[in-house]
C-alpha cells in the first residue's frame, strides 16, 4: 500500500527504517551494500552511505571514507570494491582479482563521488575537526583525480576512459553492449554466478554479458592491473558521461576543497583539469539525439540512448541554453511515458528494459545527482519532481536497489544502503525541512 507523502509519522517511520538499514549492513568501519548479494566495500556506495550515515553520526561518516581510502592504490587509483574479508557467497571474488594488494581489492575504479561528499562532510562538521579532516582526505582525493586525468585520458582530451562496465558503476547499460562485442570469451573459465540465487535473473546481467564482464578481468589481470598496458591495449575504452560528468562536478568540489587549505599548486592544477574537461565533454553531445551520450573511443561511434547519466550535466554545471531546453524535453517526454523517474534509460528506446539493472530502472543515487544539478541550475521544479519520485517510490517500494519507472515495483536487492542513505540525506521530508 502506498503511503502518503505528507504523513509525518509515515516519514519519521522511514528516517528510522533507513538508519536501521544501514547500521545492519555496517560490518565495522564499512557499510554493505546489502548483505549476500554485495558483501564488501564498494568504491561510491560507500561515499553515498557516508553522506546517509552524516544525518545522525558524522564521525561515523569519516570513517567510512577512511576505511574506503584504506584500498587505495599507490598511484592513485582507488579501486571500487575493497575485500576487507573473504565472503565465498560473492564471485567474483579476490581469489580471481589477484592483484596482491593489502587490503585486496578489484582491479578497476568507480565514479569519483567521493570529493563532492567530502566538502559536504566538511560542510557539515565543526570548524577544527572539518579541517583535520579535509587535510587527511584531501592529498588521497587529489591523488585519485590526477590518476584519472592522466591514466585513463592518455591523449589529454578532457575525456576520462572506461576500461570495463564496472567503472561506470552502471554495469548493463545497452550503451556498453557494441564496445563488449569486441571482447573475445574463447578463454573464460567455467564458473558459478552467485548474484542470480539472490535475485531473479530476468533483473540481472545475462550469462553472455557476464562472459564478457569476466573476460575483461582476466584482460587485466594478464596485464598486471597495469594502467598503460590497459590504456593501450583494452578492447574496451569508452568515454563515459556519467564518469565525465561525474568527475567534473567532483573536481569543481576538489578545487573548492583546495581553496579551503590554501593548496595553491593543486588549485592550478585542478583548474587546467576542469577546463580541459569542459572543453572535452562537449565531443559527448550527440546532435542528432539531442543529449551527452557514450562515446566509443576505439571506433569513435557515438552512442544512440538517452540516460539518467545524460541528465548529469545539470549535475556538472555545464550550461549551454539550447542543450539545457533539449535536455528538459527528454525528462519531460520521458515522463509521460514512464510516471516515475529517472529511468536509467529512455523508455522510448528499443533496448529499454523496466526492470533489468540498468536498461531501464530508477536509481536513487542518480536521482539525487540529477535533482541536486537541476536545483542548483534554477531548474526548481523540474529538481522536486525528481525528489518527489525517489520519495514516492521508496514509501511505496522501501529500500529496493532500484525501481520499476513504469510502476514504482522496487527491484534487485533489498535493505539496499545507498538507496536508505539518499532518503535520510535529501529524499525524506524531514531532510527537506531541516534544509529549508
Amino acid at each position: 500500500m502506498t503511503m502518503r507523502l505528507n504523513d509525518e509519522t509515515n516519514a519519521s517511520d522511514l528516517d528510522a527504517r533507513a538508519i536501521g538499514v544501514l547500521k545492519g549492513n555496517d560490518l565495522g568501519g564499512y557499510t554493505v551494500p546489502t548483505k549476500r548479494l554485495y558483501p564488501y566495500q564498494w568504491n561510491w556506495d560507500s561515499a553515498f552511505v557516508a553522506l546517509g550515515i552524516s544525518v545522525f553520526d558524522l564521525e561515523r561518516a569519516w570513517i567510512e571514507l577512511e576505511t574506503l581510502f584504506e584500498g587505495q592504490w599507490a598511484d592513485g587509483m582507488l579501486p571500487h570494491i575493497v575485500f576487507h574479508r573473504n565472503e565465498p557467497s560473492y564471485f567474483p571474488g579476490p581469489d580471481i582479482w589477484r592483484t596482491n594488494t593489502i587490503p585486496a581489492t578489484s582491479g578497476y575504479t568507480q565514479p569519483p563521488v567521493a570529493a563532492t561528499i567530502v566538502r559536504r562532510l566538511y560542510e557539515a562538521a565543526p570548524p577544527d575537526k572539518g579541517m583535520s579532516r579535509l587535510r587527511e582526505f584531501f592529498p588521497k582525493l587529489l591523488a585519485w583525480h590526477r590518476w584519472l586525468h592522466t591514466k585513463r585520458d592518455i591523449e589529454a582530451l578532457g575525456l576520462v576512459a572506461i576500461v570495463h562496465p564496472w567503472e561506470s558503476g552502471r554495469d548493463n547499460l545497452p550503451d556498453w553492449d557494441e564496445p563488449l562485442a569486441r571482447v573475445d570469451t574463447s578463454n573464460v573459465e567455467p564458473y558459478a554466478r552467485h548474484d542470480t540465487n539472490y535475485i531473479d535473473p530476468s533483473m540481472r546481467p545475462t550469462n553472455a554479458e557476464y562472459d564478457r564482464y569476466l573476460a575483461l578481468v582476466k584482460f587485466g589481470r594478464k596485464a598486471g592491473w597495469d594502467p598503460d598496458a590497459m590504456a593501450r591495449e583494452s578492447p574496451f575504452w569508452v568515454a563515459d558521461p556519467g564518469m565525465n560528468l561525474i568527475l567534473l562536478r567532483a573536481d569543481r568540489d576538489l578545487l573548492a576543497l583546495a581553496e579551503k587549505l590554501g593548496e595553491e599548486s593543486a588549485r592550478t592544477e585542478i583548474q587546467g583539469w576542469i577546463a580541459r574537461s569542459m572543453a572535452g565533454v562537449d565531443r559527448l553531445w550527440n546532435a542528432d539525439v539531442g543529449a551527452y551520450c557514450s562515446l566509443d573511443l576505439r571506433t569513435g561511434r557515438l552512442g544512440d540512448g538517452v540516460t539518467s547519466a545524460s541528465m548529469l550535466a545539470f549535475y556538472a554545471g555545464l550550461d549551454h541554453a539550447t542543450r539545457t531546453q533539449r535536455l528538459i524535453d527528454h525528462l519531460e517526454r520521458m515522463w509521460r511515458a514512464a510516471p516515475y523517474g529517472v529511468p536509467s534509460f529512455d523508455p522510448a528506446h528499443a533496448k529499454f528494459d523496466r526492470l533489468r539493472y540498468w536498461r531501464g530502472p530508477v536509481w536513487a543515487v542518480m536521482n539525487y545527482m540529477i535533482g541536486l544539478g537541476l536545483s542548483e541550475c534554477g531548474l526548481t521544479d523540474l529538481a522536486e519532481r525528481v525528489r518527489a519520485d525517489t520519495r514516492r517510490l521508496i514509501e511505496a517500494s522501501g529500500f529496493r536497489e532500484h525501481f520499476c519507472p513504469l510502476t514504482g515495483a522496487g527491484a534487485g536487492g533489498g535493505t539496499f544502503s545507498w538507496t536508505a542513505a539518499i532518503w535520510l540525506a535529501w529524499a525524506s521530508p524531514s531532510r527537506a525541512r531541516l534544509a529549508a
